[in-house]
């Protein structure tokens, strides 16, 4: 299982076409604070329909999108 695991079903259920957490919610929601391996896990995401569309270090949120079945 993923570290971010609890992260990604947390998104699949929202079910939104597109939502941002901040990295506050996001440590909530995983019980620790994302770090630098979250850009290597992030891809694991598309196994639960979505992706990240934008992380902004400066506002300290990621955009999360999802993906569309073509």
């Amino acid at each position: 299982m993923s570290k971010y695991g609890a992260l990604w079903r947390y998104i699949a259920r929202d079910g939104r076409d597109s939502f941002v957490l901040s990295f506050t919610q996001i440590q909530e929601i995983l019980g620790f604070p994302i770090d630098h391996s979250f850009l290597n896990y992030k891809k694991e995401l598309q196994e639960y329909g979505y992706r990240v569309g934008k992380i902004s270090m400066k506002d300290k949120t990621i955009i999360f999108l999802k993906q569309t079945k073509t």
